[in-house]
């Protein structure tokens, strides 16, 4: 194996953890916004809220939910598109000799491939924590207006 070759093998296998890692990322982050939602629910429903309280935590939930469905849109498999010309969707449609040569060519337009589609579920986490913050801050809010503490 030629040094480009080894080059090119390292940077498809840096390009699939990357995309591994913010999968994990986004799925953890979708498990404490579910957390913080659900939480949030069963204190709002036994309390007694102002109307600013109602006001500021409903727009921080709106926000945790467009969080959630940022993270759910950044994991969610895309098995119809054919327009994409690398990995599993493609694979399945191939016959044996067929993914023979799609594997055998050059692994430059996988990892272009690859890393446009890391890039695009990397934005999408990192908006979604940009939400998940701003919604969390609203409800620490609106939980300060309910004790009559701030605001």
């Amino acid at each position: 194996m030629s040094a480009t070759d080894a080059n090119l093998t390292a940077a498809h296998a840096e390009v699939k953890a990357e995309i591994t890692r913010t999968d994990t990322k986004t799925a953890l982050l979708l498990a404490f916004v579910g957390a913080v939602l659900a939480g949030t629910w069963t204190v709002a429903r036994d309390v007694s809220l102002t109307t600013a309280a109602v006001v500021v935590g409903g727009l921080g939930l709106v926000l945790l939910l467009a969080a959630a469905g940022l993270l759910l849109h950044s994991v969610r498999p895309n098995l119809g598109c054919r327009r994409e010309r690398f990995g599993f969707p493609l694979w399945a449609t191939l016959t044996p000799e067929e993914i023979g040569a799609a594997v055998a060519r050059d692994l430059t337009a996988d990892i272009a491939g690859l890393s446009r589609l890391a890039v695009a579920k990397f934005t999408g986490l990192r908006r979604a924590v940009d939400l998940t913050l701003t919604g969390g801050a609203l409800l620490v809010a609106a939980a300060l207006i309910t004790a009559g503490g701030a605001l």
